[in-house]
């Protein structure tokens, strides 16, 4: 969830936090492939527990996706509209001028948002384009009904201003609202990838990433609540299981981190955690939704299936094979 250390990682934050999956994909995904992988192959136990405890889940997450961008995503995206994406160049000016900065803006932007530049700061330099209208020879010598077509024709030097140069109203976040106990099913779900020959650590260097899958590797972000953690590593989980095969060469970023965070909602869901909109939130920023989430049900029900066995082992095989 996941994606992502420099100061141009920095800018990534302001996206929000995100769990990344850094496998190449190259054609789009919504073809339903056979696999060999074990873990999309078909369950036989229509009507089991595991198997309503999932559905439950999908139809609650498939209503929350119709339903749209929530109250807290909404604002969120508003607000990050109003941020400029900058060029290499710009990005190099200000990493070598403040560093740490986090979201930048000029002065008019950050008053606009509710925040003003705090007395005795220093800005931080940029270009900035000058467009203009520069009329053609041909068109001068004769009339001609086109509007005439902006163009480059320059550079000027501005300042912008770092987030905690600023003082006033916060700025939207994506809260992780997941809360809840989540037991040994941390320890059963780490066993379950030890048998799967897939390492995990802790590591900040993925920040502004809560998690990052690199096929046979985990690497979590330090500082998590353990429900957050949990679902994290279900996430990653998920992409190892889906998309370090055959289905990273049919899959865009998109339909890979619907699934993984639909797998992740569904699990946490099963475990009872209060999963909130987080994961509906997630999908949507990825630009997924309902009918992307129907396309890839099946694939999405097994591997939450499996994970979900693993954690629900007998106490007994659980020490014994830790």
């Amino acid at each position: 969830m996941a994606s992502p250390t420099t100061s141009t990682a920095a800018f990534a934050a302001s996206n929000g936090p995100t769990r990344s999956n850094f496998a190449p994909h190259r054609k789009n995904a919504a073809q339903r492939n056979r696999s060999d992988s074990p873990y999309q192959q078909r369950t036989t136990q229509k009507d089991n527990p595991t198997q309503v405890l999932i559905k439950q889940a999908v139809d609650y997450l498939m209503q929350q996706l119709e339903a749209g961008h929530s109250e807290t995503l909404a604002a969120y995206l508003s607000t990050m509209a109003r941020f400029h994406n900058y060029s290499f160049g710009n990005i190099l000016q200000i990493a070598r001028q403040r560093p740490t900065a986090t979201r930048v803006a000029g002065f008019g932007a950050w008053k606009e948002l509710g925040r003003f530049v705090k007395k005795g700061e220093k800005g931080i330099q940029i270009l900035a384009p000058v467009t203009g209208y520069r009329r053609r020879k041909e068109e001068a010598e004769g009339e001609t009904d086109s509007k005439p077509q902006p163009v480059l024709m320059g550079f000027r030097a501005v300042y912008v201003f770092d987030y905690e140069q600023t003082e006033g109203v916060d700025l939207p976040e994506l809260e992780h609202t997941i809360s809840g106990e989540v037991g040994s099913n941390r320890d059963r779900l780490i066993a379950f990838l030890a048998q799967q020959n897939i390492a995990l650590e802790l590591t900040e260097n993925i920040a502004p990433a809560l998690g990052v899958s690199y096929g046979g590797r985990i690497a979590l972000l330090p500082g998590q609540s353990k429900a957050e953690e949990f679902t994290t590593l279900v996430h990653e989980t998920a992409h190892e299981l889906l998309h370090k095969a055959e289905r990273r060469t049919i899959t865009t970023a998109t339909v890979r981190e619907t699934e993984a965070e639909a797998v992740a909602f569904i699990v946490g869901q099963a475990v009872g955690l209060e999963m909130g909109t987080a994961s509906s939130d997630y999908i949507q920023l990825y630009k997924g939704n309902a009918a992307l989430l129907a396309e890839s049900l099946q694939v999405i029900q097994r591997t939450s299936a499996v994970i979900l066995g693993a954690l629900q082992v007998d106490d007994e095989q659980f020490t014994a094979a830790s």
